[in-house]
Parts: C-alpha cells; structure tokens; sequence
C-alpha cells in the first residue's frame, strides 16, 4: 500500500514510535519532522519557548516538499499539524496526504514527555501545545486514534483505516 500519511499530535503523544512502525508496516520511507526544523527552532524549543506561526512556516514548507517528492512511492512523515491551517499547507503540497492525529489525555502525554530522554522539546511546552492544537473537524476527514492503546494496536487501527478509506 503506497500512500503518503502525516503522523500528528502534540509532543509527547507518540508520534515517532508510531510513525516509524506504520512506515514500516506499509513498506514506506519514515522522517521524523523534527529533522527539517532549522537550528534556530530547535534552539528556541530548548529554551522552552514555544514556536510561532512564522517560526512553523518554512518547516511546514519542507515537509510538504519532503512529501511531494514521495507522492508516487509514499512515506510516512510525523508532524504536530497542530492547526488546521498547517494540515491546509501540507495538503497543498501533496494532494492525497492523509493524517493519523494520535490523541490523548493531557496527564498521560505529559507524563510521556517528560519520560522522554534525550529529546530537546522540554514538558514544560506540552500545555502550551495542548492550547494550539485545533482539533480536526470531521469534514478534514483525518483518522483520530486514543493514545492509551498500544503502538502496535495504534498501527493495527491506523492501517485498517487507511485501507478502508482507499475502498
């Protein structure tokens, strides 16, 4: 099955373990999207300050051209997509691109997070993503997942529903 999916949710949600085995699992190549922020994000992230529109634009821009580049062989890309406008950007560059939002309860994806070793974006900035991220609206049509599961139960429900969709 080739297609061209974006892993989303805030920080903490499980993102990369997920992506990584669904990319897997559909034979396609996997980035993380924390591979196309300049250093300048990354930096500001690690000072816990969160990311502006501005600051997102030319990162979102590169992972729409990552994904435009695959839309004959797929991939699976992670990304917080965390509003609506960003998903609009990335669907622009790659027509068919479908989300997995990888969704969950507050305590539980800061408890993740701040688990997490080794990664520059520090707790501290998961309410802050909490209160950006503007959650898919049915008509965008992206599959919706509870993060409580397991990561393989999460693929399991990720791949039925992209399979289901392409009928």
């Amino acid at each position: 099955m080739s297609a061209l999916v974006v892993v989303m949710g805030v920080t903490g949600a499980g993102k990369s373990t997920v992506g990584t085995k669904l990319a897997e699992r559909l034979g396609v190549l996997f980035r993380d999207a924390d591979e196309f922020h300049p250093p300048a994000n990354i930096a500001k992230m690690s000072a816990g300050q969160p990311l502006t529109d501005d600051d997102r634009w030319p990162w979102l821009d590169a992972i729409g051209a990552h994904l435009a580049a695959h839309c004959g062989t797929g991939c699976v890309v992670t990304c917080s997509a965390l509003k609506r406008a960003y998903r609009d950007r990335l669907r622009a560059a790659a027509p068919g691109l479908r989300f997995v939002h990888l969704h969950g309860d507050v305590a539980l994806v800061a408890a993740r997070q701040a688990a997490r070793q080794g990664h520059f974006m520090p707790a501290s900035l998961v309410p802050s993503q909490f209160a950006t991220l503007e959650t898919p609206t049915p008509d965008e049509g992206v599959i919706t997942l509870d993060v409580a599961a397991t990561p393989d139960a999460l693929v399991d429900e990720a791949i039925a529903a992209l399979r289901e969709e392409a009928r």
